[in-house]
């Protein structure tokens, strides 16, 4: 498959924004390039992952131990398991190949090699996943403060049910 068609993928990946298109394909380079048979598994819930995987063609679902029933698809060029590439971490969900998938793995050893010789990578990737962060603690604030509402006041205030706490009670 030529080095476009893997790259293109990538373009559209927030974790990618923003970099240069030889960043992109020094990273589409380094990764190996891995062909699924339908049934198999990519990831596995509650399993250590080592790096992040990209669906370039073929069907995937995404299925989470708190609701086995439930199998969610995910789009080719899909990212998966993205923060395994940077950082050790346990997978939170599993996603298996429903048809023959190709994909490409980014390993987090090929992955630190390469911000280790551009710096300017290794910037990127820590200010997407600082600014993740800081979405998720204003996320927590809020539901923290509407919980504290409705702690305080047995309902939450008017106007206080925000998306946060709208979301918990649906999952």
């Amino acid at each position: 498959m030529a080095i476009d068609a893997l790259v293109k993928p990538f373009l559209s990946l927030p974790l990618f924004r923003g970099l240069k298109p030889l960043q992109i394909t020094e990273v589409v380079r380094s990764a190996d390039r891995i062909i699924y048979r339908a049934g198999e598994t990519l990831i596995e819930e509650d399993q250590a992952g080592d790096a992040a995987i990209v669906i370039v063609s073929g069907s995937v679902v995404r299925m989470s131990g708190d609701r086995p029933d439930v199998a969610e698809p995910l789009a080719e060029g899909s990212l998966i398991g993205e923060l395994a590439m940077l950082v050790e971490t346990i997978h939170t969900s599993t996603v298996v190949a429903k048809s023959q998938v190709r994909a490409l793995r980014l390993s987090r050893t090929e992955m630190h090699a390469l911000m280790a010789e551009d710096r300017k990578l290794a910037e990127h990737f820590s200010a997407y996943i600082t600014s993740r962060l800081k979405k998720l603690a204003v996320e927590l604030r809020a539901v923290d403060d509407a919980l504290t509402q409705v702690s305080e006041y047995g309902t939450p205030a008017r106007g206080a049910t925000t998306r946060t706490t709208q979301s918990l009670a649906v999952h």
